[in-house]
């Protein structure tokens, strides 16, 4: 939502805010850290490939255009 997607077409659409973007994505990839090897393969991957995609989104966005 930070990044300006929006859940609900029928909503107000949320402002960007790439800082507060970026610090949601690190504490989720302290999360990951904290959690490696105690989480489900399916579980990991979920979380693998949720930053991932968080990541590239947040790339984008913070690129010059």
């Amino acid at each position: 939502m930070l990044m300006g997607e929006q859940l609900d077409p029928q909503q107000s659409p949320v402002p960007v805010n790439l800082p507060q973007a970026k610090e949601i994505i690190d504490l989720l990839s302290v999360l990951e850290d904290k959690t490696k090897g105690n989480l489900t393969p399916d579980e990991q991957t979920v979380l693998r490939d949720m930053l991932y995609a968080l990541r590239m989104k947040y790339v984008t966005l913070a690129s010059p255009k």
